[in-house]
């Protein structure tokens, strides 16, 4: 986020910011007037970041911060317990499946039951 320099209001934006801004001006059906407006800029601030962007001079660097978006890949985990959670899925789509089964076979023992004991009953 900004940075304050000096006793005078001059304030420095990370890269990162920056890029993040532009990125939302090229993605979003929006003019860059109301971007500016919501994150309390000026409107010349985003045309020439957008500009510098084009030009080459922001470089995404990595960081090491931990973001929270969904462009980030996820740690990556053992093998072994993928493996084991991915078994222990297929398993349980197998015992469910054979669940399944089994209600609708005793659904439909239930349903014709119950008109053969009824005609049993008025035989008798």
């Amino acid at each position: 986020m900004p940075r304050i320099l000096s006793s005078e209001r001059v304030i420095e934006y990370s890269v990162e910011f920056k890029i993040k801004v532009i990125k939302l001006t090229f993605e979003l059906d929006v003019k860059a007037i109301d971007i500016a407006k919501v994150l309390n800029l000026h409107p010349m601030m985003i045309y020439r970041w957008r500009q510098e962007y084009r030009e080459g001079k922001f470089v995404e660097e990595p960081s090491r911060r931990i973001s929270m978006t969904k462009d980030t890949p996820l740690p990556k985990q053992n093998d072994d317990k993928i493996n084991e959670k991915n078994d222990e899925i297929k398993r349980l789509k197998k015992e469910l499946a054979a669940a399944k089964k089994e209600n609708d076979f005793l659904e439909q023992l239930g349903t014709t039951r119950t008109p053969i004991l009824v005609e049993n009953q008025e035989n008798n």
